[in-house]
Parts: C-alpha cells; structure tokens; sequence
C-alpha cells in the first residue's frame, strides 16, 4: 500500500486505533495534509510500535 493509499485508509479507521491504544489523543490521530510521517512518528512513540507494523496494521484494518 503507498503513501496516499495509507492516508486515505487512516481516515476510516482513526477512530479504531483511538480505542485500541487508548494513550492516543485526538492529537495524537490527527493530522495534516502532508503531514502522515509525522503523525506516523507520533503513533510509534505512543505505542512502542514500528512504522511498519502500523502501516501493516493500517493496511489491514
């Protein structure tokens, strides 16, 4: 899955991973266009997680 397919993906499942990792703030799931590597590195360090489990975790939701 690419970038923009990512992107796209992220918004229908933001509100899962919220309830999933409840240490995730609105903040935290938010981002801005062109901004998702960003918003990426926020998700790794609240959840301990690598960039590629959550983007295959993204992919797969």
């Amino acid at each position: 899955m690419n970038k923009d397919q990512l992107e796209g993906k992220w918004k229908q499942v933001k509100g899962s991973f919220k309830q999933k990792y409840g240490e995730l703030t609105d903040d935290d799931i938010t981002y801005s266009e062109g901004k998702f590597d960003e918003m990426l590195g926020k998700l790794q360090e609240k959840t301990g997680k690598e960039r590629e489990e959550l983007e295959r975790e993204i992919s797969e939701w």
